[in-house]
């Protein structure tokens, strides 16, 4: 099993850093902890967004699979000014300014870089675009393009890719530790004891999200009811490995990227069949309450890009860590079909909010206050236009600053959700080519890492669609130097 390069983890990065070894003319070894039917990491499980910067629709049309909705379609620009603008700005500026400058810059090239190795690429519609009012498809948020085929769909492209390179892949195997000679990284161990050598190693294992205990030891006690969703195998091993051997760490260790999940869904934790289906996204358009039937965010703060992967943990602090969000029979249409019409999707459906209540177990007078309040809050002066942030706010607090929607027509729908995890922001300090840095900030010869145990690009909150490009965009950097 010896190579010139491995590759530890076969999700997006791992296969973007083989790739690009392999053009190189490096012989490739890529070692998958999962079996067939559960290899692809985190990344299976996605729906396939990349956030790109771009100038708008010309720029990118040669990237995309055929639609006859492109000619009616409204695809503003999404410069590199923004991109950094949107990564400082959700992430509070604790963002590390070089990891993510090569992150944008790199981010349209490299998706041209994998189209030239057979991988598919389509505007997200389903996701990403409202109707206005002349019927065009308005994009919103910065992110428009999705791998053809989703998660799933990106994995197997990716494998196929592979196959044609001649990447060796091998499934089910475990890596647990790392080999090092004359200070140098020469291989990785194997949980059966097999030692494979390279002259250098590419870390694409993911983070720490599978293990409750290490949730608990780095986020919080709390974290051990999260739900996971993506794969179980992200339980932190090569971390270990990493730091072993004198790897630093880099960017926030306390938070991590974490979504309003089905909480009553019966598979609600590493589904292949349902994958990203369990997400509920829709939340702009109605509002949230806990048990005692109160708001305790402002479901409207902005596009749900930018703030759905910090929900997932303000909704675990709430009681129980199981909240609700409510939708009438305005709403509900328009929440997305993948999503809120997945089979077996909970949901209560009632034509009073008493009888919501009851058959939720928030507090009746608690949630029959809270909905009197913010409808009687609303700004119905300002146009509704969901394509936009709209500035239709509901002047109660916590406030809803845009899209505000009288809850008032029923039925009324209740879907109950809770955390599901997705991945941890701490990980390896590494330099802008993925080489892995030592606690004196100095290389560690022969070692890379990419993907999601890159430390210091996120911290507390993520821009939709960034990890899938930033593990493409590390993992390449990563693979031309191994």
């Amino acid at each position: 099993m010896d190579a010139e390069v491995v590759v530890v983890g076969g999700g997006n990065a791992g296969f973007c850093a083989a790739h690009a070894a392999a053009e190189r003319g490096r012989r490739v070894l890529l070692l998958e902890k999962g079996e067939p039917d559960a290899a692809g990491g985190n990344s299976y499980y996605t729906a396939g967004a990349f956030r790109i910067a771009h100038g708008g629709f010309a720029e990118v049309a040669d990237l995309l699979d055929p639609d006859d909705r492109h000619e009616h379609t409204v695809l503003p620009p999404y410069p590199t000014e923004e991109f950094t603008a949107d990564m400082a700005k959700v992430t509070g500026g604790r963002n590390d300014p070089a990891l993510t400058g090569t992150l944008v810059a790199g981010s349209q090239d490299v998706l041209r870089w994998l189209h030239g190795k057979g991988l598919r690429f389509r505007l997200m519609y389903e996701r990403q675009a409202y109707p206005d009012a002349n019927g065009s498809q308005v994009f919103w948020g910065g992110l428009t393009v999705g791998s053809t085929g989703g998660g799933k769909g990106l994995i197997e492209q990716h494998t196929a890719a592979a196959r044609t390179a001649g990447i060796d892949v091998r499934y089910g195997a475990a890596a647990t530790g790392l080999v090092v000679e004359d200070g140098r990284v020469a291989g990785v161990t194997l949980a059966d004891g097999t030692a494979v050598r390279a002259e250098s190693v590419v870390l694409a294992a993911g983070g720490f999200e599978a293990d409750p205990a290490r949730r608990a030891e780095h986020l919080g006690e709390g974290w051990r009811r999260a739900k996971v969703r993506g794969t179980p195998h992200n339980t932190g091993d090569m971390l270990d490995a990493a730091f072993a051997v004198g790897a630093a760490r880099h960017g926030d260790w306390s938070t991590c990227h974490s979504v309003a999940w089905d909480a009553w869904f019966p598979g609600n934790e590493s589904n292949r069949e349902l994958t990203n289906q369990l997400t509920r996204g829709g939340y702009p358009l109605g509002i949230v309450v806990n048990a005692a039937g109160e708001r305790f965010l402002d479901e409207g703060r902005d596009f749900r890009n930018y703030t759905y992967a910090e929900y997932g943990a303000r909704i675990l602090e709430q009681p129980g860590g199981v909240v609700f969000q409510l939708f009438d029979a305005t709403t509900r249409p328009l929440l997305r079909t993948e999503e809120y019409d997945m089979p077996g999707a909970s949901v209560v459906v009632a034509d009073g909010l008493d009888e919501l209540a009851a058959a939720t177990g928030t507090d009746p007078a608690g949630l029959a206050r809270t909905v009197a309040e913010f409808n009687a809050a609303i700004d119905r002066s300002v146009p509704l236009d969901i394509a936009v942030k709209d500035g239709r706010v509901a002047d109660v607090t916590p406030p809803k600053s845009n899209w505000a929607i009288p809850l008032e027509t029923p039925p009324y729908y209740a879907f109950p959700v809770t955390c599901g995890i997705t991945f941890t922001f701490g990980g390896l300090h590494a330099d802008t080519d993925g080489r892995v840095l030592d606690t004196a900030g100095a290389p560690i010869p022969g070692l890379f890492v990419c993907g999601e145990m890159l430390g210091g690009l996120f911290s507390g909150n993520y821009p939709g669609g960034t990890g899938l490009t930033s593990g493409a965009v590390f993992g390449r950097r990563a693979g031309t130097l191994a």
